[in-house]
């Protein structure tokens, strides 16, 4: 399963492709804002470093760079998608599942534009981005399940789906807005291609209390330990 970090701001993308290995970046209006740049000057700063990496384009190392979200309609949305997608070989545009941006993605893929189908909340949303050959599809979790849903079956039930026709791999599924280590390990368990979080959940991925303890009692016994 691939890591992707969910952010637009610098300093996070370097720790994590750093420190982390991260295999990827997605981005959303809410990241670009948060970065305190402006929507271009935010995403040309990634492409700029995605070319220092040395990556040649979104086989490398795919950034998921989402339109403007007041656009619905295919004729808008594509003008905008096809700007985005000059500025950098790794940009994937992100595309919000409504019915004029599954129109848009599925012209975007026959001219080359790899698409990302994105604000997925149910296995039906995400049968059509994979008919249209979209590279990834973004299934939400923690949206869903703050709100009592059970995000565990939902995203088996997507995998299963795509599994039994032969979209698996093919179309990615990205599990985004994961909050907790846990949906991680959910997300894997039901063989998700990727998860897509935030810097600060994948370092609490690596806590445990046990481990807290275990290094309490070891550090006592160091402690009280002849060195020689």
């Amino acid at each position: 399963m691939k890591y992707f970090l969910d952010s637009a701001k610098m300093d996070e993308i370097k720790e994590a492709y750093e420190y982390l290995g991260i295999d990827g970046v997605t981005t959303n209006p809410k990241h670009i804002m948060n970065s305190g740049k402006p929507f271009k000057k935010a995403i040309e700063d990634i492409a700029k470093w995605t070319e220092d990496q040395g990556f040649k384009s979104w086989k490398d190392f795919p950034v998921s760079v989402e339109i403007d979200p007041w656009l619905e309609d295919c004729d808008k949305i594509l003008p905008m998608a096809r700007e985005i997608s000059k500025i950098s070989p790794c940009f994937v545009i992100k595309i919000p599942s409504v019915y004029g941006g599954l129109k848009a993605a599925r012209i975007l893929e026959k001219e080359g534009i790899r698409t990302n189908l994105t604000l997925v909340f149910s296995p039906a949303q995400a049968i059509l981005p994979a008919k249209a050959g979209c590279l990834f599809v973004s299934p939400f979790i923690g949206w869903k399940e703050s709100n009592g849903e059970d995000c565990k079956k939902y995203i088996q039930d997507i995998v299963d789906i795509y599994r039994n026709y032969g979209y698996l791999r093919k179309t990615e599924i990205i599990a985004a807005a994961i909050r907790t280590p846990k949906q991680i390990v959910d997300c894997a368990v039901a063989g998700c291609d990727i998860v897509t979080c935030g810097l600060d959940v994948y370092k609490d991925s690596i806590k445990h209390p046990y481990t807290v303890q275990g290094l309490g009692t070891f550090r006592d016994a160091w402690d009280n330990t002849a060195k020689e």
